[in-house]
């Protein structure tokens, strides 16, 4: 069969033969046990329900070894032949390019250079999945591959409800994930239901298949120690010679040595996972790898003398990095963590003192005892970075829940007043006041082409876009766009692309509007083929998450997700090709709402009009609401949005005289 016949083939009549289970591929850890033998039997008829009955009896045995084996039903007898990447648009069956360019962008995060467990369809974060099974993978391909652009495909946590009569204005798929009642949303009820089969964590951009590999946070996160560089600097200096301590290679936290470089610091990420490590090594997202401390000590020396930039990786815990920093009074400018911390007890942190295989069976036969591992770890990591703080690191909370399950284990972590932390958010130090309020945010598009000569076209066309806007931009916003005009000149030399030919930078509301409308003609024009445009979750508007993207919101209403469900609807209806709304995230599950989009450029005058529309609520909906929590960038960027646009009428804030509440 060609590429195009298996795609529409769906779920085959004829079951293919059973695929042995490959070593050599990162696989997701086993999850917990926790269903009854009664819940057993219903995820059991969940999965077959897929199949014709002549195939239950066959698959039943299969599908119960693999719940009792890996804690999930993964199908992974469904997994297709083909290789798994993002092809060149023309390449997919289909009437639809907006359906097309859709399926392009699921193949790029299950694509192995870019998904963390991708037989397990988890892209990112130990549970980021783009779909709970193989079934749903294949009936979602296929009902993208038939669809008119007067079908809307409802996607269920993974699985495709089908396909409904719509229209051309409508989005072509929207996405939910994990949206259970509240009162259902703990770490277990995620265990249960996902083993079920009836919901999934989608985490930001996997299950919204916007995912555009470690490269979507390269930036943000070299944005993050630039701006943390400057907030510890002494006289302006720079990065050189200084050191940035941080965890986590696996996923998303693979692109912190990257971002180091660029921003020009001594780099030490640790990494229990040595097949997370060899990944990152050979993409050259990692310049060395050295697996004992007193080998690490010597080279941090050295690379501190010789003010070298330069990023290691310690194939070990990071626990022990702090420890053994402190007994050698090494010291640590910048430190910070990103292992997955929003799913503690399956993978997502390993503690101190276990191998990387000794806390996996322990995880999986005794998840109580594990669990009080990684809270005795977290202890132990706390105490270290306080030893630093008191030397005077600048220690952040990268927005992985670090603080929050640091607090949970009973880590002295906690401020004077017993409310806040002692240390705070990136988002409330860095990125709240320097970049979302003014309605600056990860802006990413794709060319559908697979063409990186189409890439290096948008990257210089986007350079040009953004120095035109700067020989005006206000005084407050200056830094913004000179870090993201050099930033997005330096993208080919820096070899960020991982998978499909992809770009991201941070732009206001106006930035991204004029690089898509420069996009769409330059299409309309031939010069380069179909765009698809999306953002990262993690922006000014399509997350509520009280600690981290709405950590700077001080009005009390951090803990509310309005703002995340107003961003998705009005995308809906204001053009978004497809639309997503999530419950959980990189913070954990129940302790955020995400909201996200993707958008195709045809080079129509149609796109031309959505893009204007839907960009710009995008924005300007979380700087409303930003401004209304009193902050004064975003009461600037939305005095600044009503005057570029009449029509835009915001209530802004009475602010009260301090000397009168006492």
């Amino acid at each position: 069969m060609t590429f195009k016949e298996q795609i529409l083939e769906g779920i085959p009549a004829t079951l293919p033969q059973p695929k042995p289970y490959d070593p050599a591929v990162n696989h997701a850890p086993k999850r917990k046990d926790i269903l009854s033998a009664d819940e057993k039997k219903l995820a059991l008829r969940n999965a077959l329900r897929y199949f014709e009955p002549q195939h239950h009896a066959v698959l039943i045995k299969e599908f119960s070894a693999e719940l009792e084996t890996y804690g999930r039903i993964y199908m992974y007898r469904l997994r297709p032949d083909y290789r798994m990447y993002a092809r060149p648009i023309d390449e997919y069956p289909g009437v639809s390019v907006q359906a097309k360019a859709i399926m392009l962008m699921i193949q790029n995060n299950l694509d192995y250079a870019v998904a963390q467990h991708p037989h397990e369809l988890i892209t990112y974060g130990g549970n980021g999945a783009v779909f709970q099974n193989w079934a749903q993978y294949r009936l979602t391909m296929k009902y993208l591959a038939e669809m008119t652009d007067e079908q809307t495909l409802v996607m269920y946590s993974g699985h495709p409800m089908g396909l409904f009569p719509s229209h051309k204005e409508a989005p072509r798929v929207v996405v939910t994930n994990g949206m259970v009642i509240p009162n259902y949303s703990k770490p277990d009820d995620w265990e249960k239901f996902n083993a079920l089969g009836v919901s999934q964590y989608g985490q930001m951009t996997a299950g919204s298949y916007m995912y555009i590999g470690p490269q979507g946070i390269v930036h943000g996160t070299t944005i993050t120690v630039l701006n943390g560089g400057r907030k510890i600097a002494k006289n302006g200096e720079g990065l050189a010679g200084k050191v940035f301590v941080t965890s986590g290679l696996g996923g998303m936290s693979g692109a912190q040595p990257k971002a180091g470089n660029i921003a020009g610091c001594i780099t030490v990420c640790a990494e229990v996972n040595p097949k997370a490590v060899h990944t990152r090594h050979s993409q050259g997202w990692v310049d060395e790898v050295i697996t004992d401390t007193d080998a690490l000590v010597a080279r941090v020396l050295k690379a501190k003398e010789n003010k070298e930039v330069v990023s290691i990786a310690y194939q070990g815990n990071v626990v022990d990095v702090w420890e053994r920093f402190d007994a050698e009074n090494i010291y640590i400018d910048l430190g910070s963590d990103q292992t997955s911390l929003h799913n503690p007890w399956a993978g997502g942190y390993y503690p101190v003192g276990l191998s990387l295989e000794e806390s996996n069976v322990l995880m999986a036969e005794n998840p109580a005892a594990f669990k009080d591992k990684v809270q005795e770890s977290l202890r132990r990591q706390a105490a270290a970075i306080n030893k630093h703080t008191a030397k005077g690191t600048y220690f952040f909370d990268y927005g992985n829940a670090f603080l929050l399950e640091a607090s949970r284990a009973g880590a002295d972590i906690m401020a004077p007043n017993g409310i806040d932390f002692k240390y705070p958010s990136y988002v409330q130090d860095i990125m709240g006041p320097m970049c979302f309020d003014y309605g600056f945010g990860p802006f990413r598009w794709v060319c559908t082409s697979g063409k990186p000569e189409d890439l290096a076209f948008t990257d210089n066309l986007a350079a040009q876009v953004l120095e035109e806007m700067a020989k005006t931009a206000p005084a407050e916003i200056r830094q913004q766009m000179e870090d993201n005009i050099r930033w997005i000149k330096g993208a080919q030399q820096n070899k960020l692309v991982v998978g499909s030919q992809a770009r991201i930078l941070y732009a206001d509301a106006e930035g991204r509007i004029n690089i898509a409308r420069a996009f769409n003609q330059a299409i309309a024009e031939g010069k380069i083929g179909a765009v698809v445009l999306g953002r990262d979750h993690h922006d000014v508007s399509g997350t509520d998450s009280p600690y981290r993207e709405t950590s700077n919101i001080y009005d009390g209403s951090r803990f509310t997700a309005d703002m995340a469900i107003h961003n998705v609807i009005g995308d809906s209806f204001r053009g978004a090709t497809w639309v997503s709304i999530h419950n959980g995230g990189g913070v954990g599950w129940g302790e955020v709402i995400n909201g996200g989009f993707g958008m195709v450029l045809d080079g129509t005058t149609e796109a031309s009009r959505r893009l204007e529309s839907m960009l710009f609520w995008d924005v300007n909906n979380g700087i409303a609401r930003r401004s209304w929590a009193r902050n004064e960038e975003a009461v600037f960027a939305i005095k600044r949005a009503m005057e570029q646009q009449p029509l835009l009428k915001v209530t802004l804030p009475n602010i009260v005289d301090d000397a009168l509440l006492g």
